[in-house]
């Protein structure tokens, strides 16, 4: 977090200093949609930043996000090392786009050199925004609190039918085993319903992932490239 929005977490704050805060936020979703406005449509890749590049995780992020940028999506990450930059060294490597929305830390996480376009967004809440509004899928890698952060969130805006009902893919099923599990435990006890369970997919096969993405993505919701033009006197650059 960045100190005004610590500042701004601690309770009631002088209405000045919460307008100053609300327009500063507001100016940062401004920024990510001016940047992103023509990446789209995007499959969002979620995962660790701690993994390096001989790690296995990595390669298998490469290799997915490689196979997704084959069927014409952008693959966009939260812009950093680990697995987002595998995903986006994935893309770039079989040709297709890549982009990333990068967190500004207090120790400057840099944005991975694989992108081709990103924005540096300040606070967390807006990046995870932005990382959903542009996605018609997301895939779930193996990762920390904040991967498993933007999965739940992700997943919960579709079960409330707050966004239309795009695929998630969790790949490495045994890694998230206890996830599995605790999903099971949750549907045992009723606090979600056993319709809920269609809402993901748990795999370990890319061509499985693939067949999803076409069946439940691109079929369903008639993805075709981004064809938006270009508006000069809003300054935007097409892409």
């Amino acid at each position: 977090m960045t100190e005004s929005e610590i500042k701004f977490l601690e309770g009631p704050q002088n209405r000045w200093k919460e307008f100053k805060f609300a327009f500063s936020v507001l100016m940062e979703f401004i920024k990510g949609f001016r940047t992103l406005h023509f990446v789209g449509p995007c499959v969002t890749i979620f995962g660790s930043a701690r993994f390096k590049e001989d790690h296995p995780y990595y390669k298998q992020t490469e290799k997915i996000a490689g196979e997704i940028a084959k069927l014409g999506f952008t693959i966009m990450t939260g812009g950093g090392p680990g697995v987002m930059e595998a995903a986006n060294r994935g893309a770039k490597d079989v040709g297709g786009r890549s982009v990333g929305c990068n967190i500004v830390l207090p120790h400057e996480q840099h944005h991975n050199p694989y992108l081709d376009h990103w924005v540096n967004i300040k606070y967390f809440f807006v990046r995870k925004t932005l990382l959903i509004k542009y996605s018609y899928a997301f895939v779930v890698m193996p990762g920390g609190f904040g991967t498993l952060d933007e999965y739940f969130e992700a997943l919960t805006l579709i079960q409330t039918k707050m966004i239309s009902e795009f695929p998630i893919i969790i790949f490495d099923r045994d890694f998230h085993k206890d996830v599995m599990e605790h999903i099971d435990q949750m549907l045992s006890k009723g606090t979600i319903s056993k319709e809920d369970l269609k809402l993901c997919l748990f795999t370990d096969s890319i061509d499985e992932a693939v067949q999803h993405l076409k069946e439940y993505s691109i079929n369903k919701f008639g993805l075709k490239p981004a064809t938006r033009k270009r508006s000069w006197w809003l300054f935007e650059r097409q892409y």
